[in-house]
């Protein structure tokens, strides 16, 4: 090599990139170099420009897959450098890209066959793909970046068209319990609880150049770091329409399109200093204790002040339990109600009942082997007739 970097001089290059399908992954790009290279395809074509490789920042360590690769350019991007060998500029640098307004779209060539297919053909644009630019006359500085209400990117437009609003809430109904023969006098009401519809909180995005930091893949994923005065964001959005938002007071939206899975092999703790209300069109299966461990439980603590309400629209209740108790204990009452029949199926039923037993029923039919009852008063009083009916009556 009769020259080298910083022998004679520095020579520096601007160019458009043609080619970045490096055959030895590298990241290297095949750049056409203003006032090196012609614009003349069938003199030089693309596949004898020479590899240039593309400078990593030294915050990439950029050797063994640390770091950030070194990809990001696309055919068609403008792209700043200098030649390691000089004047012999066939070992190229590219140490970044640059920016700009496009004059003209490119045109799509295409190389195979004679040369009458694809001539007059001229480099220094994107001739294999025509990608890039998408657009003429316009800055290549992001849309979000440049926040021009005018021409707005399509993922905004998108993300405002698709909010979500009235998503319903669970309601409880006021209910009357039964009471029984208790009296008026200590009628209570358990209040309904209205849970009124809410909305996905609109997008807060109102970005003023130069504050919003936008990266925006090939694919259309899309990162923001918006630093505009008092209306601070943070987005990061896959093209599908799954991601999150930052909102300037703080507030977290997050949307995920298709299925989501959360997976912690440690504890998960969860503090929730307001209220949460989880609206579910589907099902909901709870599985607790899936190891089959001892001493994990589900436990529900509700605290002073507040009701545990459960209502079924249109379904049953089922509680079951395969081996064990079911055990309900009640500081003060215990209330059922049922609008037709009260069935219970038991080896043995115990009542232990302190004061008074009151019943009320229109007919009662009792089939016992043996009937035993013990008290200090018995008294039968039928209004029409008391009819005892057995093989043997014994009075003591």
């Amino acid at each position: 090599m009769s020259e080298f970097m910083g022998k004679n001089g520095f020579n520096w290059f601007v160019g458009v990139v043609e080619d970045r399908a490096d055959p030895k992954k590298l990241g290297r790009l095949r750049v056409r170099c203003l006032g090196y290279h012609t614009e003349d395809l069938l003199k030089l074509p693309t596949a004898d420009l020479p590899w240039s490789h593309v400078m990593n920042p030294i915050t990439s360590a950029t050797i063994s897959g640390i770091g950030q690769s070194p990809l990001g350019a696309v055919e068609g991007t403008w792209v700043v450098g200098f030649f390691q060998d000089g004047a012999d500029a066939q070992m190229p640098v590219i140490i970044g890209t640059l920016p700009g307004v496009p004059s003209e779209l490119p045109t799509k060539i295409t190389p195979e066959g004679p040369a009458s297919q694809y001539w007059p053909g001229k480099g220094f644009q994107d001739y294999k793909n025509a990608n890039y630019p998408k657009y003429k006359g316009e800055s290549d500085v992001n849309r979000l970046a440049v926040g021009d209400e005018d021409l707005p990117h399509s993922s905004l437009t998108i993300r405002q068209a698709d909010r979500t609003t009235n998503i319903g809430r669970a309601d409880f109904d006021e209910v009357e319990p039964f009471l029984g023969n208790m009296g008026e006098s200590i009628k209570q009401t358990i209040p309904g609880d209205d849970g009124t519809a809410f909305n996905e909180p609109e997008t807060p995005y109102d970005a003023t150049y130069p504050y919003n930091h936008v990266y925006e893949s090939e694919a259309g994923h899309i990162r923001e770091i918006d630093d505009t005065p008092g209306k601070e964001r943070i987005h990061e959005r896959h093209s599908s329409g799954t991601g999150y938002e930052i909102h300037p007071d703080g507030t977290k939206v997050v949307r995920t399109k298709m299925d989501n899975y959360d997976l912690t092999y440690g504890q998960h703790y969860t503090h929730i200093r307001g209220s949460q209300s989880t609206t579910v069109n589907g099902g909901v299966r709870v599985f607790v204790n899936a190891s089959g461990e001892y001493d994990y439980h589900y436990t529900i603590q509700v605290g002073k002040n507040a009701n545990v309400n459960i209502q079924v629209d249109d379904g049953d209740v089922n509680v079951v339990t395969k081996k064990g108790d079911i055990n309900l204990h009640s500081g003060r009452n215990l209330n059922l109600q049922a609008e037709q029949g009260l069935r219970i199926q038991a080896q043995t039923v115990d009542i232990d009942i302190a004061n008074k037993w009151n019943e009320t029923s229109g007919n009662k039919t009792e089939n016992t082997g043996a009937h035993i009852m013990k008290s200090t008063t018995t008294d039968l009083d039928g209004a029409t007739s008391v009819n005892i009916t057995g093989a043997r009556i014994d009075l003591n």
